[in-house]
């Protein structure tokens, strides 16, 4: 038996969860989320709690148990406080600012980068080199940071980039002028 799988999620006061065979919509005070899972997974609400079994021990229901469980949970915890990630820009003249609704960067290219983002995103600029990305799915926060960070990732060399607050980058060693014989 999965162990997350097995666990039933606690639904907190002012959520409404409602499962219509295997779409499930969770509504509370941040909005609404819908999602459809697999068709195989039993999903149920009982007495203020989400349980999710599986109908057999196959490989696929197994790896799909708690996979099913953890998505679930995260929809009941975006609803209620939310999701966000902290981006952080290292390097010269590198910038952040915030047009309207546009994120605009400046990373070293020839013209500023402008990102314009999806419905349920709020992006805050709370210092030039530091952007806050927020919103009630976890998937599309994560996403939309994703892309933030692939317009200019951080080089091992000087650490130059855009990168998670809490992300470490392993640093190399650069060349060593040696002399020649």
């Amino acid at each position: 038996m999965s162990r997350i799988g097995k666990q039933p999620v606690i639904i907190p006061q002012g959520v409404e969860v409602k499962v219509d065979g295997n779409v499930v919509t969770v509504k509370g005070p941040k909005g609404q989320l819908v999602k459809e899972f697999h068709k195989d997974m039993l999903i149920t609400v009982e007495d203020n709690k989400i349980v999710v079994q599986r109908p057999s021990d196959e490989k696929v229901h197994r790896s799909l148990h708690g996979l099913t469980r953890t998505l679930v949970s995260n929809m009941v915890d975006g609803v209620t406080k939310g999701f966000q990630k902290e981006l952080e820009l290292s390097g010269v003249g590198y910038r952040a600012a915030k047009q309207g609704n546009k994120l605009v960067l400046t990373v070293g290219y020839s013209h500023p980068v402008e990102m314009e983002p999806q419905n349920g995103i709020e992006i805050e600029v709370p210092a030039a080199n530091r952007i806050v990305v927020k919103g009630i799915d976890k998937e599309t926060v994560g996403a939309f940071a994703a892309k933030i960070r692939s317009v200019r990732e951080p080089e091992p060399y000087k650490g130059k980039g855009i990168k998670y607050v809490d992300e470490r980058i392993r640093r190399k060693v650069g060349k060593t002028g040696g002399k020649k014989k």
